[in-house]
């Protein structure tokens, strides 16, 4: 049996992590412009067989997740920062661009390069982007599994129509490792795992201090001191409803802020078993059950011997 077993729990965010410590990636504009470069529909029906979900949310999955316009609770948090972040925080839901057509595609790159000609880039007379400086926007993105260059190269194509000279480098695990701890790359793929009840974790995520602090899970290099206290008062919430306001708020300020390109994800659990267990008609909201809640069937494991 091959079932898919839809659960509660938060789905990591895993993205394209473009360095914001690079000038190149400083302005939110650039990296606003590469998730309009990025066709995750062409990869989820050529590479994944329509498999996955695009990810809009640090919290994805879950009720910790900022869906729609902020509520009066969620707006009492945020006004107070009213200026000091995105104005679409307060007026659009955050979503990714979409690839549904060749038009889309078009029309999406097209995007990306008006986003990258605001932030001060232009076309050379060989059509590679340069800014005012006349130096080339170039990009490595960095990776230990050559299992991900089918992904890559295909984003790198596409960064190529826009005059970015981008590149995949594939290196050992412990270069790796010694490059990413510290913050030695352009681009780079990284995730960030969310409980139902998060808490001092986030300063290592998205606070100022980690971000300079080799070895950090803060890869983006995020200083903003909004989030720094949006954090803070997720922490300190008094009680649940107050936890999942400031996860909301802290969820719309990243998403807004554009700090990385968000990849994909599974919203189910996949099982493979032979079919001899009976389970009761409603499963937990956050675990699929197996074994403690499951029972061996007598007559459905005879089924599957004399089948």
């Amino acid at each position: 049996v091959l079932e898919e077993i839809t659960l509660g729990n938060p789905e990591p965010m895993q993205a394209f992590v473009l360095n914001s410590r690079r000038e190149k990636f400083a302005d939110p504009r650039v990296r606003l412009a590469f998730n309009y470069v990025f066709d995750f529909e062409w990869s989820n029906a050529n590479l994944f067989y329509g498999q996955y979900q695009r990810t809009a949310s640090f919290f994805a999955n879950s009720e910790l997740a900022a869906t729609g316009l902020p509520g009066a609770d969620e707006l009492a948090v945020l006004n107070e920062f009213k200026g000091q972040i995105p104005d679409e925080v307060f007026t659009r839901e955050y979503t990714n661009p979409v690839n549904k057509t060749p038009q889309d595609r078009r029309k999406n790159l097209r995007k990306a390069f008006s986003l990258l000609k605001e932030a001060g880039w232009k076309a050379d007379s060989d059509r590679t982007l340069v800014n005012a400086k006349g130096e080339k926007f170039e990009a490595e993105i960095l990776l230990y599994a050559p299992i991900f260059e089918r992904i890559m190269l295909p984003f790198v194509e596409q960064l190529k129509k826009l005059g970015i000279k981008a590149n995949v480098r594939t290196i050992d695990s412990a270069q790796y490792e010694r490059r990413t701890q510290g913050f030695d790359f352009d681009i780079v793929v990284s995730g960030w795992g969310q409980s139902l009840s998060p808490g001092n974790e986030q300063r290592e995520y998205w606070g100022s201090q980690a971000a300079d602090q080799e070895g950090s899970r803060n890869v983006v290099g995020i200083k903003d001191p909004v989030i720094d206290k949006l954090i803070e008062r997720l922490i300190f919430a008094k009680d649940r409803a107050a936890l999942v306001t400031a996860c909301k708020a802290l969820d719309r300020v990243l998403l807004w802020n554009h700090f990385v390109v968000p990849m994909w994800h599974l919203p189910y659990e996949r099982t493979a078993r032979w079919d001899r267990y009976g389970r009761p008609e409603k499963l937990p909201e956050f675990s699929i059950g197996f074994p403690a809640i499951w029972w061996w069937d007598k007559d459905k494991a005879a089924k599957v011997k004399s089948s």
